[in-house]
């Protein structure tokens, strides 16, 4: 007797493992892994939280109503094609499973979220990178890797890991430079840390077509990651597809409630910001006088490379600062071995990473 097998490709995925929140035998963590938002999610997301809490017997809203209408009234947008979805991650392999599959490919920049490629595999779908340039999405090098069994091109802008972005002419020239029938997906969602006069999350491109869609996320700036709510901008014909495949309760009450308070409460966004206005350049700063090379990021995290030397590279960086609880992100399973990503927190948090990295590369 054989047990059922799963088709080609599944188990080639290597499965996403997120941030860790623990360390044996360490009781206090310092938890700067994840790019979760450094001071909590609101008061007020939290309090229509626990006001729903006695309805959780009862169904979601299937069509997330109040929280599109919202979000499009703040944005001037049409709520009939904003979706919303179980964090933006759900929505990206929507997305896939919508119009990609085997024979098919996918194609971002080579250290885009992992989460593409296990979206594209999920799906039958082969993914492909093309070069970046200074850790930076290069349009010349992804047109060029463009073929005809090209389907979806992500991009996620700002990156994650690198915290680097494209300005806005230079995705609106990667739109144009697209075949009209391969579907641009723009991933913004550290699109709210960032203050450029040149970056736009993309909503442009979607209102000027029919094949662009930019997802968005609570998990960010909002600090909504444990509730999982996520929302994308399409053309009128994408979302009549995402909402043929979605599951009709893919939003959970309690994410839309929390949700829809954290987006209304507008005073605690703009502390959130200011909050990362200040330590992003701080901790790039402190970082980089320890001599170390730091990666410039518009978001709320930084990308840190360290050097090759035995006892000071990444991995012993990254073990040393787990002894004393403060766990970051190792870059090796996004091709980037010699560097540490990690998140802004908290003034104290900020000042421990600073002074532990100092200890380290005096030892």
């Amino acid at each position: 007797m054989t047990a059922p097998t799963p088709r080609p490709g599944i188990m080639d995925i290597r499965p996403y493992v997120g941030g860790e929140s623990a360390i044996e035998g360490v009781a206090r963590i310092l938890k700067l892994s994840s790019n979760e938002g450094a001071l909590g999610p609101s008061p007020k997301a939290m309090a229509a939280l626990r006001a729903m809490a006695p309805e959780m017997h009862r169904y979601p809203d299937g069509g997330a109503e109040q929280l599109r209408k919202a979000i499009a009234a703040r944005f001037g947008l049409d709520a009939s094609r904003i979706v919303c979805g179980a964090g933006s991650d759900e929505l990206l392999g929507i997305l896939c499973r919508a119009y990609a599959g085997p024979g098919d490919e996918v194609l971002y920049s080579a250290h885009g979220f992992l989460m593409y490629a296990i979206a594209a595999k999920a799906c039958g779908a082969t993914p492909v990178t093309a070069p970046e340039v200074d850790l930076t999405a290069n349009v010349d090098n992804l047109l060029k890797a463009v073929t005809p069994r090209t389907r979806i091109v992500f991009l996620a802008n700002p990156n994650n890991p690198t915290g680097t972005y494209l300005p806005a002419a230079e995705v609106a020239r990667l739109r144009a430079g697209l075949p009209a029938h391969v579907l641009l997906v723009i991933d913004a969602a550290y699109t709210e840390f960032v203050t450029r006069n040149d970056y736009s999350s993309g909503i442009e491109l979607v209102e000027a077509g029919d094949n662009t869609v930019v997802c968005r996320t609570f998990s960010k700036m909002y600090a909504l990651g444990g509730l999982r709510l996520g929302w994308a901008y399409c053309p009128e014909n994408v979302t009549g597809v995402l909402n043929r495949v979605r599951n009709p309760f893919n939003v959970g009450a309690p994410a839309l409630a929390a949700g829809l308070a954290a987006f209304e409460d507008t005073a605690y966004a703009d502390l959130c910001k200011s909050h990362n206005d200040y330590w992003l350049p701080w901790l790039s700063g402190q970082v980089a006088a320890l001599g170390l090379t730091v990666v410039p990021s518009v978001c709320n995290f930084i990308l840190v490379r360290f050097p090759a030397n035995p006892g000071k590279d990444a991995v012993a960086a990254d073990a040393f600062l787990r002894s004393r609880g403060i766990i970051v992100r190792a870059m090796g399973g996004y091709g980037l071995g010699d560097c540490l990503r990690i998140t802004i927190g908290t003034g104290e948090e900020n000042q421990a990473v600073v002074d532990t990295l100092a200890e380290f590369l005096r030892a």
